[in-house]
């Protein structure tokens, strides 16, 4: 079940990304990926930078984001 979908109000959740975790700081439903600003439900969450504590919603934006930062570099 997509919680989005679930006809419960979304809120956008606050998260510390670690390394292959994550810690809720403030609960929620879903993150917004930092490449497309699409909402990712929590249960979907699998791409994130710990370094830029950003989350992403499938490997292309995570690819995308990590081409930006060497980018700036």
């Amino acid at each position: 079940m997509n919680i989005l979908d679930s006809g419960f109000a979304p809120s956008e959740a606050k998260i510390r990304y670690l390394d292959a975790d994550y810690v809720v700081v403030k609960p929620g439903t879903f993150v917004r990926c930092a490449i497309t600003n699409a909402p990712i439900p929590i249960e979907d969450l699998a791409y994130w930078s710990v370094d830029r504590q950003e989350a992403y919603a499938d490997a292309q934006a995570a690819f995308t984001a990590y081409q930006r930062s060497i980018g700036e570099k």
